[in-house]
């Protein structure tokens, strides 16, 4: 396990705004800058999917970041062989 910090990458054209005066049920609102979220969701899709977090900064204000969090392959498992067969 690596202690490695890992730069962080800012969701472009994604803004999460959070409203004092909203219902205790509503979390925030998300706005899309459309040609920035598209151009960030092209760049960095992953087998069709894109993992977003929401934080709140030191600020206090919350920001969209890309979540790069990747699983390891666990000990004792094997990938199948082209053929299907795992030996």
């Amino acid at each position: 396990m690596s202690n490695e910090k890992k730069e962080k990458v800012f969701a472009d054209g994604f803004m999460f705004k959070m409203k004092a005066d909203s219902p205790e049920w509503v979390v925030g609102s998300l706005s899309l800058k459309s040609d920035d979220a598209i151009k960030f969701i092209n760049e960095h899709t992953d087998k069709g999917w894109l993992n977003l977090n929401v934080h709140v900064g030191k600020s206090g204000k919350p920001y969209v970041e890309l979540d790069t969090w990747k699983p390891t392959p666990k000990e004792g498992h094997q990938v199948a062989a082209a053929d299907g067969l795992p030996f």
